[in-house]
């Protein structure tokens, strides 16, 4: 933004701009995006009597195949964040790990990059349930309550980067205790706690992974629609149609 332009000028000039991406149509948003603003409204969820409500396909971003993948989704949706994931599993790779792992690592924070950031373990293990072993949604579900607590037997002390995250004082939620408390006596306790070990709670900029690198892990391991995800019939379809199509009015 030039210097010279004022705030408003800018946004101004914004909206013009995406009013001709969109053509007639308004792009609207959930109460969900305007409560992380904190404000309680719907903004101009029923339109303005002047303009179509957006649905279907958003010409503002990328656009997606008809039968879109895993790949797809990382491609054209998730955000730069993805590199954590894709960093994560190539540390989990390098560390000599089985496919589950490696693809629990590159699965376990998809809600964030992809999704949603609040309850993220639990939100991205629902996303990919129908598509993975039991083992590997369960251990993305509990990874979210076991990165709060230490486990010397692997070498997994309590993040650094939390204390100046949450601050020293932090205290957990009454629900995180308690999953923890029930996973910590599972089957697959370990499973989630590697998904832990090979987490990264920085992005090392000097190192850029590709998700191509993981195409035969996810074939082996992940059950890709033939329709495509989001056109198949499961629990979670709405969730990666939702992804798809995020602007839909309704």
């Amino acid at each position: 933004m030039p210097k010279e332009q004022s705030f408003a000028a800018f946004t101004e000039e914004l909206e013009i701009q995406q009013m001709h991406q969109l053509g007639d149509r308004l792009a609207t948003k959930s109460l969900l995006y305007h409560l992380a603003d904190g404000e309680q409204t719907l903004g101009n969820g029923f339109g303005n009597g002047e303009q179509k409500l957006l649905m279907g396909e958003d010409p503002r971003l990328p656009p997606m195949p008809e039968a879109p993948t895993l790949m797809d989704f990382f491609k054209q949706r998730f955000a730069p964040a993805q590199q954590h994931l894709l960093q994560s599993a190539n540390l989990a790779q390098q560390n000599g790990l089985p496919d589950k792992i490696v693809i629990a690592c590159l699965l376990h924070d998809i809600a964030v990059a992809g999704f949603i950031r609040s309850d993220h373990g639990y939100w991205g293990a629902q996303l990919i349930e129908p598509y993975v072993d039991e083992e590997i949604s369960w251990a993305i579900r509990v990874h979210q309550a076991l990165r709060f607590f230490p486990d010397e037997s692997v070498g997994y002390a309590y993040p650094e980067a939390y204390v100046k995250m949450f601050g020293g004082d932090y205290e957990l939620e009454p629900y995180i205790i308690a999953e923890y408390e029930r996973a910590r006596e599972h089957k697959w306790y370990m499973t989630s706690r590697m998904i832990c070990v090979n987490d990264l709670y920085s992005f090392d900029p000097d190192v850029v992974i590709e998700i191509e690198q993981f195409e035969d892990v996810i074939g082996r391991n992940f059950k890709q629609p033939v329709e495509g995800l989001g056109n198949d019939n499961t629990p979670s379809s709405h969730m990666w149609r939702t992804l798809r199509r995020p602007a839909n009015a309704l």
